[in-house]
């Protein structure tokens, strides 16, 4: 089921949203201060591709300790804030129907990924 509702994701969106994460994450690696951030975006772009079944957690324990807090702040006061409502207001509009639920679900899951990047592992 999970591989049915991942190929719908990518036709009908996903592999839009990937593609504009990974040119973001390119844009950003190429500036050698945004390459943290640039991975990120790659992670993002992974779990936007092919979101049903990606489990976000934590890292254990914490790989960067408190720089990972800071990276987050500045992550979200620099975009992710905005890429965090952008997927909210994806989830609200599919959540509107019933059919339209599990996608909006997988938006609130990016939403979530795109305010703390730093720190979390997909797999």
């Amino acid at each position: 089921m999970k591989f049915i509702l991942n190929v719908i994701w990518v036709v009908f969106g996903g592999l839009m949203i990937a593609l504009e994460y990974v040119i973001a994450g390119i844009g950003m690696v190429i500036t050698i201060i945004g390459i943290p951030f640039g991975l990120q975006a790659f992670k993002l772009a992974v779990v936007a591709l092919w979101p049903f079944g990606a489990e976000i957690r934590q890292s254990t324990p914490p790989l960067n300790g408190c720089l990972s807090v800071v990276m987050n702040v500045i992550w979200w006061l620099v975009g992710g804030f905005a890429i965090a409502l952008t997927h909210l207001g994806w989830g609200l509009l599919f959540c509107i129907t019933i059919v339209g639920i599990p996608w909006g679900v997988e938006h609130f899951k990016l939403a979530r990924l795109a305010l703390w990047p730093f720190g979390r592992t997909v797999s």
